[in-house]
């Protein structure tokens, strides 16, 4: 896991460096391709339930799963990368939201305030806690700033598979959900919107966009649970600008 989710974040900040004003999605995806085949590793994405890219890119207000292709990168946007890789039969999979040049302050808090989210709920990851904790946590820190998150799409177990036991919503009550136990390898990932939760998905049947078309946020964390503090085994996934 921690080489699976070392080259999962390896490959992420080297395709969050590349973003600039004039490149295509595709071009990234076709990237990510490149940079998967020369560590040996393949995507954990494509061909997942049939999604036809080697990684996930998110413009503006696209908020998951989207699918590069020939949409230009423009100066102000935000793009939002996953990557999620198997290597020898383990996933790495991690995400981050990149500014294009000098993005809207609004916009700018925004993804600030969904990267120490992720990091806040990354610290309640210890043995005993519940899955609870981490979603309550996440779901209060949004909206005490007057943000919202997304419920159609939740955090997860990771190991063999890409998406395992136990889920973990970005909303819910502290006591709910299993007790987190050492051993635990989770992928949570905060996606907070600026307006409402609610989503839609485009007429590719992948793409999730912002009902009322504002931007959205993701980032994204593969944890190991330990005896005392969490490691975060795809560290450094940290916003970058261009």
């Amino acid at each position: 896991m921690r080489d699976a989710c070392r080259t999962a974040s390896d490959i992420l900040q080297e395709l969050a460096a590349m973003i600039e004003p004039g490149i295509t999605t595709g071009e990234v995806d076709h990237r990510a391709a490149q940079l998967m085949s020369r560590a040996g590793v393949r995507s954990a994405f494509l061909g997942y339930k049939k999604f036809p890219g080697h990684i996930c890119i998110s413009l503006n207000e696209e908020v998951v799963h989207g699918i590069g292709g020939p949409r230009t990168i423009a100066y102000g946007d935000i793009v939002k990368m996953d990557v999620g890789i198997i290597r020898d039969g383990w996933v790495g999979d991690n995400a981050t939201s990149v500014a294009v040049g000098i993005i809207d302050p609004a916009v700018e808090r925004l993804l600030t305030v969904t990267e120490a989210i992720l990091e806040g709920a990354v610290a309640l990851a210890r043995p005993g806690t519940r899955i609870g904790e981490i979603s309550n946590f996440v779901q209060t820190e949004a909206e005490s700033n007057g943000f919202s998150v997304v419920r159609e799409f939740v955090g997860h177990g990771v190991g063999r598979r890409l998406h395992e036991d136990p889920q973990i919503p970005n909303f819910g009550k502290r006591s709910e959900g299993p007790k987190i136990k050492p051993g635990m390898t989770l992928a949570i990932e905060p996606m907070v919107n600026m307006g409402t939760e609610k989503v839609r998905i485009l007429p590719d049947k992948w793409t999730a966009v912002t009902a009322d078309g504002l931007p959205s946020a993701h980032f994204e964390h593969t944890i190991l649970v330990t005896e005392n503090e969490p490691e975060v085994l795809t560290w450094p996934a940290k916003t970058l600008s261009k």
